[in-house]
């Protein structure tokens, strides 16, 4: 069998394409171990479980190969195998996010907004970064409606909330599969809102928090809500609110779960809130050092809750460093476990300059974004506890004017990175559940 050309284009309306040249279509595969006599009396379920195994690059290129092949993805006998065999991988998913002022209404006829319909080139994109690789993919979203971002990721699936002020819409979808199931609009109308997304094999749940709008011109954050759905055929449809704590202040826009709880940044001081799920309740959490804090960023890794921030104490003999802390399972108590090289953090600090960075967390990898810098980023493997600078994505670069650089001063052309922590699945065992939301909500409308 010949190689496949990694630029060869895909039959499929979600395109997954790869960093790099395309493979040799001009070596021989030759020799005996490929004689077709053996290959081909390979009963079906043998091939099916090795494709299985393929990793997902090389599985969009393989459906080229023949019909019964590019139908595998539409197999619920295949999935399910998938379910079963295929790897976990930690991956993160990052999207381009253009620097605008905030205004509570905004005019759906802005030609500043590259979603606004009247920007007949627009097309979302995402850019999927694997840490085992480091190598860079490229995934276009065309059945994403202008004006909606991409919020949350939890279980291979991606979630997407109405940008307009009010009534917030959100949209549940699986990039590689092509599912797309719009939730209902929330109850509460909201500007900017903080959103939690937990998929597990039976259930699944949605918190949004925050940024409550009590007039045309102000918001507070006063309330959340939160959607919930589970095989057992429970149904709460934002039927569940909670009032938050008194003074809380939500910046960050994103939550993390771990263990039945979402968690998300209180600003002004620096503080942890936490929403337990079965008991609907919302309390604070104290956070380390944190008058002395800096870019502050809640991650989940491998079932523990970190926290990743710069530590800056100008007045006291210590020095600056970019710490990491894990929470107990007393749910009180941080302890610290990790710390940036010196050396290495002198080097990050000169080119972060003070904008501050954002963190996310999958997996055993931790990756820190310098906001304003859509080239800089660096990447933690927690579990070999080495630190690397990541290679900036391919797909992005030499697109702004002016400078090359992805760093720098206030130009109308610049944007940068924010990502989220993702994991590539064909299938997940919610999408009979998201598919029965689509007979109520049939006149929902994106």
């Amino acid at each position: 069998m010949e190689a496949f050309n990694a630029s060869m284009p895909l039959p499929f309306s979600y395109l997954f394409t790869s960093e790099g040249t395309a493979a040799n279509t001009s070596s021989s595969c030759g020799g005996p171990w490929m004689d077709t006599r053996i290959w081909s009396k390979l009963p079906q379920s043998l091939l099916d479980r090795v494709i299985a195994f393929l990793p997902l690059p090389a599985f969009f290129r393989a459906r080229s190969v023949c019909k019964r092949w590019y139908g595998l993805l539409f197999s619920s006998t295949f999935l399910e195998l998938c379910l079963q065999v295929s790897p976990d991988r930690h991956c993160f998913i990052f999207f381009k996010n253009k620097t605008h002022s905030t205004n509570i209404y905004q005019s759906n006829n802005s030609t500043n907004d590259p979603r606004s319909s009247s920007s007949a080139s627009y097309n979302m994109e995402g850019y999927l970064f694997d840490p085992y690789e480091i190598a860079w993919h490229r995934l276009s979203f065309p059945l994403i409606p202008s004006g909606f971002s991409p919020c949350a990721s939890s279980g291979g699936l991606l979630c997407w909330v109405s940008d307009e002020a009010g009534m917030k819409s959100l949209i549940l979808c699986n990039p590689l599969a092509g599912s797309f199931t719009p939730l209902p609009p929330t109850l509460r109308p909201r500007l900017f809102p903080s959103i939690g997304l937990t998929i597990t094999p039976s259930s699944i749940d949605v918190a949004v928090a925050g940024d409550d709008l009590i007039s045309p011109y102000a918001v507070k954050n006063l309330s959340s809500e939160s959607f919930h759905i589970d095989a057992g055929g429970f149904f709460s449809l934002w039927g569940t609110t909670s009032s938050l704590p008194r003074l809380c202040s939500l910046e960050s826009g994103k939550m993390v779960y771990v263990e039945g709880t979402f968690y998300c940044m209180n600003y002004n001081p620096f503080s942890i809130l936490a929403y337990e799920i079965g008991s609907n309740n919302w309390c604070k959490i104290q956070a380390p050092m944190r008058r002395f804090l800096r870019s502050p960023s809640l991650v989940e890794s491998k079932g523990r809750l970190l926290l990743v921030a710069a530590v800056e104490k100008s007045k006291l003999n210590v020095p600056k460093s970019l710490r990491i802390w894990f929470l107990q399972d007393c749910g009180t108590t941080w302890v610290e476990m990790e710390r940036m090289p010196y050396q290495l953090y002198i080097q990050f600090a000169d080119i972060e300059g003070g904008r501050g960075f954002d963190c996310i967390g999958n997996g055993e990898f931790v990756v820190i974004m310098i906001r304003g810098c859509w080239d800089k980023a660096l990447l933690f493997d927690m579990w070999r506890k080495r630190w690397q600078w990541m290679p900036p994505c391919p797909f992005v670069g030499g697109r702004r004017s002016g400078s090359g650089s992805g760093c720098g001063g206030g130009g109308g052309g610049e944007f940068e990175l924010h990502g989220f922590a993702y994991e590539p699945r064909l299938a997940t065992p919610v999408t009979g559940m998201l598919d029965q939301l689509t007979h109520p909500l049939q006149s929902f409308r994106c």
